[in-house]
């Protein structure tokens, strides 16, 4: 027989549940290739290394999707959202804008407990970088607690390094809204409409300080 007639049949097991879910964790994650889908898979116990990851990833034509914002670490699927039982187990976070009397503009983080419905924090600030989110929320769960997931969207500062490095250290799980899909994050939507006709809207802002001082109260 010729040796051309020869072929080796692969012995591998069945590459069929890591091969799914890397494709979630790829439409979680828009913006992640491969290298960065190999972190998460690693973080999350699969015993797998970066060349069979590339191997699967490039095999399903998982490429950089360019349409959607970047997504980070410890994203989860819709089907996976349950109701939250208690307090601390699911926080809501998002932007409010508004303007200073002056017209300086002002961006005002807002967080709500789903469950209590307590708001641990309403930071206003002239701009927010992912690091002063970072360190708002660090300072808020020293004294309230780490909540077990937060739903956010996909804007810069939530999608960032600096907050998916926070959340990994302390076991916090952020839940990412899909894109066009604000009724994800529907609670904190309609909070912040509270917010703007309660609050924002009735009040005039003379100073950073005023703000604070008027949102706190």
């Amino acid at each position: 027989m010729d040796t051309s007639t020869y072929h080796y049949k692969s012995h591998r097991h069945g590459q069929a549940v890591l091969e799914k879910r890397i494709k979630e964790i790829a439409e979680t994650r828009m913006r992640y290739g491969y290298r960065r889908v190999h972190v998460v898979l690693r973080r999350e116990g699969w015993m797998t290394n970066i060349k069979r990851t590339y191997r699967l990833y490039s095999a399903m034509a998982l490429k950089l999707r360019n349409k959607t914002p970047r997504r980070r670490v410890k994203a989860k699927l819709r089907e996976d959202r349950s109701a939250a039982s208690r307090p601390n187990e699911t926080w809501a976070m998002d932007f409010v804008h508004d303007q200073l009397a002056t017209g300086r503009k002002l961006r005002v983080l807002t967080v709500v407990d789903i469950f209590s419905k307590f708001s641990p924090v309403i930071d206003p600030r002239f701009s927010y970088r992912a690091e002063d989110v970072v360190s708002t929320l660090e300072r808020v769960c020293r004294t309230v607690g780490y909540p077990q997931s937060i739903r956010v969207d996909q804007g810069s500062e939530f999608v960032s390094r600096d907050l998916d490095l926070w959340a990994y250290a302390h076991g916090v799980t952020l839940d990412f809204s899909r894109p066009g899909k604000p009724t994800d994050n529907a609670f904190i939507e309609a909070f912040n409409s509270k917010l703007r006709g309660e609050c924002l809207d009735a009040h005039w802002f003379m100073s950073l300080d005023d703000a604070r001082a008027k949102l706190e109260a």
